[in-house]
């Protein structure tokens, strides 16, 4: 039983493609390769590739002189492809190919003989057997490679460096037999061979042979040498390759229309030699070669990045502004600096683009008012996440020197766009991280700088690209992780969280509308009322910006649409708060609650994470001791250095609260921070301790109403803090109708929506004993 499911679960990893039976040369795996096919067998095998995903398995057939071969006439193992580059010279009748080998395969059964071969293959991975035999073994394999290399001129030294770089014995082998001169029916004893012990001692003895070979023929030269001027074998062999390539009719239109592109592009002077010298090599270079592919693919982004290709800006400025307000609401500051840009640009006619950074919670809209600037602005849109990404090759691009090189994603995103000026959003840039490949931050300062982003140098590429028309924005849900000197090249733009008004006029004209679409409802089959929507805000969500509502109102929508799939429904559906509850199920528990009565020792407080702000208990608990403060919660080193300090200035003035000197000897103070699985830091909270302490101590309960924010020093200022929308935004969710903060943060309360200030009292304080008069009763 076990043996017929192994058997199923091998046929189900089979593949059916079509197969290209090839004459004279064995092509290996993981190597990049250019040939030539002329029969119609081929070529109608080359057509099935459409239908395989450009794959197709390519075999070595016995003998040469066959034009129509058989099965048996064919080498059952090969290699499957991917096809990268189909070149048809006009009146030839000939397909140029160049093609990647991806791996060794073996042909399990023929499909299709009729017009093209197509045949079923499994994949052939070599065994390994005893790693400390097969390490040996691949080490006398590569100095015998190395020895005859470089004692080969044709062998060039950087050639040699990127073959023996090769740690993995296949790979080592495929690659160097690409580039050996031995017989091709020894290459294909080599790609048959299935242990990889074997295959590297076969491969040593015959590159040992071919040193033999090397070295009688340099003797024999060196006698012919003589007899011929150096100049006339030069001339000689120059016009012998020429006749050679006119004959094949090897490229030349290739690379004449190579040549004209170029031109097109209106590089200047040394790009525009750098590139022809690119293409000049390709003469030198002997087509089978792995370089001849990688000259190819270079040119090949030349051809197609837009160097000079512009999309002109919307001139007309109410346009774009109404672009930004049907697909926003609110964001008015990110609206404004758009259209001013825009205005600029339509006087100047010429303007670098901004580089911007949206900062705000998760669910606000930065993302997506990127795209929307792009439609506003008329230009091309381009997104890459930096979340994850470690290497600054991400950003650079890799030397080509290296196999497999590709272009960094900045580049890639412009070939993408078609354009030298999109709007390129880099998004999650506080989620950068570095390793001992590189530091992507670093790279960044180049390509975000716009003093230097005009002739910003891809590795790959070699030449310099004109990234300062690009408009790039970036996005972060906190500046804290974002690298000094580049925040330094950004204009940030704080996107806060929204009101519970906001959140409605959201969802009442797009959510809402959004989801009915996406669901295959009509305007007519569902109305959620305001009631519902506010339900839902409260009930079912916990955010600072709209994903969760968004999925939430989804999934109301969604249950509502099952019922007319199943003509449970009909007519027009109201969805009011009950329904919501009917729908949705069991509400979500909070957690950012303020005190439901005036307490002692207990006092709310008001917190910022980077998902927005909440409200945070702190709890003070007295017991008989020798005078320690013990901090639980999951307390930061700065909010313990905050505690400690209201303890202290509560010591130092222990006369002028009422509280007997010897207490703070005598008595330990336990401070507690509730959810204490969640770290928390900060010194905001150092106002909420203080109080909570002296609360405690003189047994004066602190009112329900009041919540407070604000750093405390041992000379009892209040210092400014940071946040404080957010941290407003969560007390107007839990009803909190007083919140006290530093005088320093006044001009803050300036930026406040009017709905958060009608329903709220902000009071302002310079000095803790203020907030001691205010938040504690008598």
């Amino acid at each position: 039983m076990e043996n017929n499911e192994l058997v199923v679960e091998q046929q189900n990893q089979n593949k059916i493609l079509p197969m290209i039976a090839i004459r004279g040369r064995v092509i290996l795996p993981t190597t990049f390769v250019n040939f030539d096919i002329g029969r119609k067998i081929s070529l109608s095998a080359l057509e099935a590739t459409k239908n395989s995903g450009g794959e197709v398995f390519v075999a070595t057939q016995k003998n040469i002189a066959d034009e129509r071969p058989l099965e048996k006439d064919i080498y059952t193992t090969g290699v499957i492809c991917k096809v990268r580059q189909i070149v048809k010279p006009q009146g030839t009748g000939v397909a140029k190919l160049s093609v990647e080998a991806v791996s060794r395969a073996k042909i399990v059964r023929y499909t299709r003989t009729a017009d093209y071969f197509e045949v079923e293959v499994s994949n052939a991975p070599y065994f390994e057997g005893d790693p400390i035999e097969t390490e040996s073994a691949f080490r006398v394999a590569k100095e015998t490679f190395k020895e005859y290399a470089t004692s080969n001129p044709s062998f060039s030294k950087d050639v040699i460096i990127s073959l023996t770089d090769i740690d993995e014995g296949n790979r080592f082998m495929d690659n160097a037999l690409s580039l050996l001169p031995i017989k091709e029916n020894e290459k294909q004893d080599l790609l048959e061979e299935d242990i990889t012990v074997l295959r590297l001692e076969k491969f040593a003895e015959f590159v040992n042979k071919e040193g033999q070979i090397l070295k009688v023929q340099k003797k024999i030269e060196s006698r012919v040498r003589k007899n011929i001027d150096q100049g006339q074998k030069e001339y000689y062999l120059r016009e012998q390759l020429k006749a050679i390539h006119t004959e094949l009719g090897d490229d030349e239109d290739m690379k004449k229309e190579y040549q004209e592109l170029v031109k097109a592009k209106k590089l200047d002077k040394n790009s525009e030699e750098k590139v022809l010298k690119e293409i000049a090599r390709l003469d030198k270079i002997n087509p089978s070669s792995p370089d001849y592919s990688i000259i190819l693919n270079y040119l090949d982004w030349v051809k197609e990045l837009p160097f000079s290709f512009s999309t002109k800006d919307n001139p007309d400025l109410k346009k774009a502004q109404k672009i930004l307000d049907d697909d926003h609401f609110g964001l008015e500051k990110v609206k404004y600096r758009i259209v001013e840009y825009l205005a600029v640009l339509h006087l100047t006619k010429k303007l670098k683009g901004p580089i911007l950074c949206f900062v705000g919670p998760p669910g606000v809209g930065k993302t997506s008012i990127a795209s929307s600037i792009a439609r506003a602005t008329g230009r091309k849109f381009v997104r890459m996440s930096l979340g994850g990404v470690k290497e600054d090759a991400e950003i650079r691009g890799h030397r080509r020197t290296y196999i497999g090189a590709m272009p960094g994603r900045i580049i890639y995103g412009l070939k993408q766009a078609g354009s030298n000026n999109p709007v390129f959003l880099l998004d999650e840039i506080d989620k950068l991280s570095s390793d001992i490949h590189g530091d992507p931050a670093s790279a960044l300062l180049e390509v975000l700088d716009p003093e230097q982003n005009s002739s910003f140098r891809d590795r790959f590429l070699e030449i310099p690209f004109d990234l300062s028309k690009v408009m790039f924005i970036t996005t972060a849900n906190s500046v804290e992780t974002i690298p000094a000197p580049l925040l330094d090249r950004m204009e940030i733009i704080r996107l806060d969280g929204y009101t519970e008004l906001e959140k409605l006029e959201i969802a009442d004209k797009y959510l809402v509308p959004k989801a009915v679409k996406q669901n295959g409802l009509k305007d007519g089959d569902i109305t959620i009322t305001r009631s519902a929507i506010k339900e839902i805000i409260n009930g079912y969500t916990l955010e600072a910006g709209v994903r969760n509502l968004e999925r939430e109102i989804a999934g109301v929508v969604r249950k509502t649409a099952k019922g007319f799939a199943l003509k449970e429904l009909s007519g027009n559906q109201v969805i009011d708060e009950n329904k919501v509850v009917e729908l949705l199920g069991r509400k979500i528990s909070r957690t950012d609650l303020a005190l439901s009565k005036d307490e002692i020792g207990a006092c709310t407080g008001l917190a910022w994470t980077a998902f927005g702000g909440t409200t945070l208990t702190v709890e003070v608990g007295l017991m008989a001791g020798k005078g320690e403060v013990i901090l639980t919660g999951k307390l930061g080193e700065v909010m313990k250095e905050s505690a400690r300090a209201g303890v202290s200035y509560l010591r130092a003035n222990a006369d002028k609260y009422g509280i007997e000197k010897d207490f703070f000897i005598n008595n330990d103070i336990h401070i507690h921070v509730p959810e204490g699985a969640t770290p928390k830091d900060g010194p905001s909270a150092g106002v909420t301790m203080a109080t909570a302490i002296l609360s405690a101590v003189t047994k004066r309960p602190v009112k329900k109403s009041v919540a407070m924010t604000g750093e405390l020093t041992l000379r009892g200022k209040v210092l400014a803090i940071g946040g404080l929308k957010e941290k407003a935004l969560a007390a107007f969710r839990v009803g909190v109708d007083t919140v006290i903060v530093p005088k320093a943060n006044e001009n803050d309360l300036k930026e406040m929506s009017d709905e958060i200030k009608n329903a709220i009292k902000f009071v302002t304080v310079e000095d803790v004993d203020e907030v001691f008069n205010i938040a504690l009763k008598d």
